[in-house]
């Protein structure tokens, strides 16, 4: 998609560009109207006004025939318009939010860590209605009245040139001066439009942690923390319609002198003096009180229309942010044979001034093989694991499944071979069923029902009110975390993936329910390469390798019995395991402690 405003506007214009055309030639209804009206009621006071005798119906057959034509014709317009709209409009605004969001939904694991969901939605829809907002005005209120203004100054002029001068000449000045505070209404709407979407982001960051504030009773906090980012709002959104209001009072000041004074008054002097007829006064006065109607709503609108500009530039940086993790021109689908990984004199870090995490590393973990990690918190582990799904690219080096290389396959492909079940598994606002299925959307009824048997979780579904179609609420709000932990692992189930990663995937659920999911976890791991992230280190005794990370680097790898044997860093967080969990750090006893045992 075009970055800049009219090149999209017209990306997604074009596609329907013949309705379009149409609809705006219809939209002409409006000009019609309010100009051709008048010369209806003009011709029929100059026939009033002559009137001699003859037979009414024939006298007066040229301005009633034209009257009714002229109805039939704006009224077909009208309809016309409005039901080429009807469908015009809303395929538009889908197309348009689709697209939006598709984009968005490409972007990496890293851009959405620094964005509030909020926020992205609030400029989608943004976007959204503020397109066709722009679209319409410009289509049923600036064209028709260009075109009116142009005619009604032509006819004017056709009557006596002073009166298209004086027309003209009020037209110029009143869009000047709705152009001069647009301009300013635009810088200060774009302003406003930000505001309002992080304001719109805190709120729904806000709601989403309701939890967090009944629990630490924190409703006053979050109505002051709120109230900041209100005010500014607040105060953004008065500067924006301040603008109008001061536009408003130099447009009506503008349209007395000229229209009122000049205009009025002229058409009464050239009257009196026989210069013009009747029904000529009767036609320039209607006209130019018509025109005048026009060109004050046009202008009424022109602000709105440039805040609606300022909010659309706003909702179009979404897409002004390059995608930074894609696929290759010439990416081809990644093939898993065996599930064989391998780290090649990789080095990460996370942005060009952070400190490397990973150095030359290189790693070979074997097809089938189930390795664990362990290590304290930050020393690695769950980096380790998005390099494999590459939500980051890497500094140098290359990661190869079954030979090839990630940065060269679909990163469509890449996921669909990997299982991942995290430690805080996220569920969509769905049913248990829907969130099951997603791992595998064309699988059998039978199958979704196995897998929740082999993640134990049937028996609790089974007690809720709808059962499988019970809806989990917001991020699964509804469950526990242990119900939600089988859930993630039933979908992992159902996709049966060739490599599965766990990260503290039973770190949620209690002693009995572990030790039944362990054994679904082990036939789940059979013939498949897993990697297993784990704080309780005992989850991973029946490992085939362990790897310990520390400060990215892998310090010490093996067994269970030869880690501990080893008597060295892996022996010392066996030690200091608390009620069978690793601390997340150690402190300086510790160390010290530690090099004793070293």
């Amino acid at each position: 998609m075009p970055k800049r405003l009219w090149p999209f506007f017209w990306h997604f214009l074009k596609k329907q560009k013949l309705v379009f055309l149409l609809i705006q030639i219809t939209c002409l209804a409006w000009t019609i109207d309010h100009i051709f009206w008048p010369v209806v009621f003009g011709v029929f006071i100059e026939k009033i006004t002559n009137y001699s005798g003859e037979p009414v119906l024939s006298y007066l057959a040229l301005p009633i025939i034209s009257g009714i034509l002229l109805w039939i014709t704006i009224e077909v317009f009208f309809r016309i318009s409005g039901i080429l709209s009807a469908f015009a409009f809303p395929k538009l605004e889908a197309d348009v939010r689709m697209s939006l969001f598709n984009y968005v939904q490409d972007h990496s694991y890293s851009f959405f860590t620094s964005q509030f969901a909020g926020s992205l939605s609030n400029k989608i829809s943004d976007m959204t209605l503020g397109f066709t907002r722009i679209i319409q005005q410009i289509m049923q209120i600036f064209v028709p009245v260009a075109v009116g203004v142009i005619i009604a100054v032509a006819l004017f002029t056709s009557i006596q040139p002073i009166f298209g001068v004086i027309l003209l000449s009020w037209i110029v000045i009143h869009m000047s001066i709705a152009l001069y505070f647009a301009r300013q209404c635009d810088d200060k709407a774009h302003v406003h439009s930000e505001a309002r979407s992080i304001l719109m982001g805190k709120i729904v960051d806000s709601i989403s942690n309701h939890i967090n504030v009944r629990l630490f009773s924190r409703k006053l906090y979050e109505q002051n923390y709120l109230k900041k980012f209100q005010d500014i709002e607040l105060k953004k959104n008065t500067e924006a319609l301040w603008i109008i209001e001061k536009m408003r009072i130099f447009m009506g000041l503008a349209s007395f002198i000229w229209i009122g004074l000049l205009m009025n008054g002229y058409i009464i002097y050239s009257w009196s003096n026989g210069a013009i007829s009747a029904g000529e006064v009767v036609y320039i006065f209607n006209s130019s009180w018509n025109v005048t109607m026009m060109a004050w709503f046009a202008g009424m609108e022109m602000p709105l229309f440039f805040k609606e500009l300022g909010t659309c530039k706003q909702a179009l940086s979404i897409i002004q942010i390059p995608h930074d993790i894609i696929d290759k021109p010439n990416a081809y689908p990644l093939k898993v044979t065996e599930g064989a990984i391998t780290f090649e004199n990789v080095s990460f870090k996370y942005n060009p001034t952070s400190s490397t995490l990973f150095q030359n590393k290189n790693i070979n973990i074997k097809a089938g093989e189930k390795v664990g990690l362990v290590g304290f918190s930050g020393s690695g582990k769950t980096t380790f694991v998005h390099l494999i799904l590459r939500y980051y690219d890497l500094s140098n080096g290359r990661i190869l499944i079954d030979g090839q290389n990630i940065q060269d396959v679909t990163l469509e492909s890449l996921r669909q071979n990997i299982a991942l079940i995290p430690q805080d598994p996220s569920l969509f606002h769905r049913s248990v069923w829907d969130n099951i299925q997603y791992g595998k959307p064309e699988a059998e009824p039978a199958e979704v029902v196995l897998a929740a048997q082999k993640a134990n979780a049937e028996d609790f579904i089974l007690k809720m009110s709808d059962k499988y179609q019970s809806l989990v609420g917001e991020r699964g709000i509804k469950l526990s975390g242990g119900q939600k932990q089988r859930i993630a692992i039933a979908r992992a189930v159902l996709k049966n993936a060739p490599i599965l990663i766990l990260d503290e995937a039973t770190s949620a659920l209690d002693s009995v329910t572990e030790r039944n999911i362990q054994n679904a976890l082990q036939e789940l791991m059979e013939g498949k390469t897993t990697i297993v992230i784990a704080h309780r280190l005992s989850t991973l005794s029946g490992m085939d390798r362990i790897l310990v990370f520390d400060q990215g680097k892998i310090i010490e790898e093996g067994t269970h019995e030869e880690l501990l044997k080893l008597g060295g860093h892996y022996s010392m967080m066996w030690e200091m395991q608390a009620g069978g969990f690793l601390p997340d750090a150690i402190n300086d006893d510790d160390y010290e402690d530690e090099e004793t045992i070293l």
